[in-house]
Formats: structure tokens, C-alpha cells, sequence
């Protein structure tokens, strides 16, 4: 692996009506398979468009501002998600329809990538402005607005590099993979749901004192297990089924299977914490051996892990 990252970034993507149902059971921020697939999508389309070498080979997310659209009335106990107004049918009455979680975003990409000489960067720039401007996705939502990409070379152990790439990113939230605190509490002989759930909820605790004066003094206290603002993220998806064909598949060339997503604890962090640019790049990682298909960070990747969070599928 070489020293010197080369590193695009994308900065200030705003995104209308992004997909905020992650997972079958969180609601929130994307799924960071929507952005990998996003940053996918959009290299393939540069494949295409006569830049044939360029590989995206992983990516970090920034998150400067995420409104989710959901509603709490007074007197109202939960919140509801705010639904689109959708057309009446013939009989004059609401037709039916599944409800969507949405969000609209501003965030920043950083992509690590090969194949993009100096003398090409300027076209590049170029075409990736035309591309996102010609009604591109991302995450499920609309790209209202983006500012100039712009072109990073971090060498490994140099602060001023990585500094220079960071101070583009505030303010702002990079999000990192939290999965150490998962295998921790599942080795300690807890439920993986529990293990999710224990460093989510708040826990208050009330502290007797006693005064010089035997006066009794109680004071409340609130907080998580674990310090850092902790997120539950979709990380990748565990295949149900063997793959195969079924009926009216859109891609009728390639195999099909059903898959659940796996779901894992993710934190909110700010770039300037960070001492190096792997601490926040996501990679695709298959493991078809054990059906899963995932996206990780490289400072998380071991064996051990990946035995442990195999193990819960099996």
C-alpha cells in the first residue's frame, strides 16, 4: 500500500428527500451502502464518459447537516414521519402507499482513488460538475446544490497534509465505525441486540449527598455507557438465501438472493480528532463464505472481529 493517499473530494453536497429508513428497524442517517453505491455509481459513469482507468477504492462521509422529517404535535407521545402528498386516485380518496422516512442533508465526500494523472484533474472536475448536476442520486435523494471538487495528496504520518484536508471538512461529523464496542460486550456474554441497545439508551442515576449541616442533598445524573455520540448504523447486508434466479428480477444476468441488513454502532466524530485519513474511509468487504457483504473501515478489520460478527448469522 503506498504512503501517499490520493484523496477527491466533494464538498458541501446538499441532498433533498435522501432515504432515511437505513434499516428495517433504524431511522436517521443513510446507510453507508447508499454512499458507497453512490460514489460507485458515480465512477462507473466517469468509466463511461472517457475516463476508463479512474477506481474509487473507498470512501468517507461528512456530515455538516441532517434535518430528518418527521413531526411531534402537542400532546403527542412519538414523533410521525412527514409523508408526501400524493396524488388522489379516481374514486377521490388518499390511494395507498408505504410510508417513507426522509431527510434532506448536507454532507461532504472524500474518496480515495487511482487513476487520475495531475495534467487530467481539471477535466475531471469538469466532468464530475456535469455529472452531478444531470439529476444523479444519492442516497435515494436529489442533489440540490454542491460546491467545486477539489483534489488532496495525504502523505502517511504528515499532520500538515491531513490538516489541510480536515479544515476543508469542519464544521462537521465523520462517521466511524463503532463495532469494537459491539464485540466487547457480545464476548462479555450479551445479546447483540442488548449490546446495540446498552450503549444507546441514557442512564440516570440519583446520588445521595449529606451536608455538614445532615442535610440529605440528592442529585441526578444522565448519561450513555460509553462517551462520543453514538449512532446505530446499517453497515452491509447478510445473505438469507442461496443465489439464484427470481421471478421477474430486474437484472435478469445476474444471480439473485434475499439479505437482511446487518446493523452495527457507528459514532459521530469530528475530523479534527482524527490522526489519520483511514480512521474514517469505508471499504466494500465480501466475505461469501459466510454470506456477508459489508462495509468497514480498514483500522477495524481482523480476523477475530470478522469471526465474531460472522458468528451471529449462523
Amino acid at each position: 500500500m503506498s504512503d501517499i493517499k490520493r484523496l477527491l473530494l466533494l464538498p458541501h453536497l446538499k441532498v433533498h428527500n435522501a432515504n432515511a429508513l437505513s434499516s428495517p428497524f433504524t431511522i436517521g442517517f443513510p446507510a453507508m451502502t447508499a454512499w458507497l453505491g453512490a460514489t460507485h455509481a458515480l465512477q462507473r459513469k466517469l468509466n463511461a464518459n472517457g475516463f476508463p482507468t479512474i477506481k474509487f477504492n473507498a470512501t468517507a462521509v461528512i456530515s455538516h447537516q441532517c434535518d430528518l422529517q418527521t413531526h411531534k404535535g402537542n400532546g403527542d407521545f412519538v414523533y410521525s414521519i412527514i409523508g408526501t402528498g400524493n396524488p388522489l386516485d379516481k374514486t377521490g380518496s388518499r390511494s395507498a402507499f408505504i410510508e417513507e422516512a426522509r431527510c434532506h442533508l448536507e454532507v461532504s465526500l472524500v474518496i480515495e482513488y487511482t487513476g487520475i494523472e495531475k495534467d487530467d484533474e481539471a477535466q475531471v472536475q469538469e466532468k464530475i460538475t456535469l455529472l452531478l448536476n444531470s439529476r444523479m442520486k444519492i442516497a435515494g435523494g436529489d442533489i440540490l446544490t454542491f460546491k467545486p471538487a477539489e483534489f488532496f495528496k495525504v502523505e502517511k504520518g504528515n499532520q500538515t497534509d491531513l490538516r489541510a484536508l480536515t479544515r476543508k471538512l469542519m464544521p462537521g461529523y465523520a462517521l466511524i465505525e463503532r463495532r469494537d464496542l459491539m464485540l466487547e460486550a457480545m464476548e462479555q456474554g450479551q445479546d447483540a441486540m442488548d449490546a446495540l441497545l446498552d450503549h444507546l439508551v441514557i442512564h440516570h442515576q440519583c446520588k445521595k449527598e449529606v451536608k455538614d449541616n445532615d442535610e440529605d442533598v440528592f442529585n441526578w445524573q444522565s448519561g450513555r455507557k460509553t462517551k462520543g455520540w453514538l449512532v446505530p448504523i446499517a453497515t452491509g447486508f447478510h445473505g438469507l438465501t442461496d443465489l439464484g434466479e427470481a421471478k421477474n428480477q430486474r437484472d435478469p444476468e445476474t444471480p439473485h438472493r434475499f439479505a437482511e441488513s446487518v446493523v452495527t454502532l457507528g459514532e459521530f466524530k469530528m475530523p479534527h480528532n482524527i490522526n489519520s485519513v483511514d480512521e474514517i474511509l469505508w471499504r466494500y468487504q465480501a466475505k461469501q463464505s459466510k454470506n456477508l457483504y459489508l462495509c468497514t473501515q480498514q483500522q477495524t478489520v481482523n480476523t477475530s472481529a470478522e469471526d465474531t460478527l460472522s458468528a451471529l448469522f449462523e
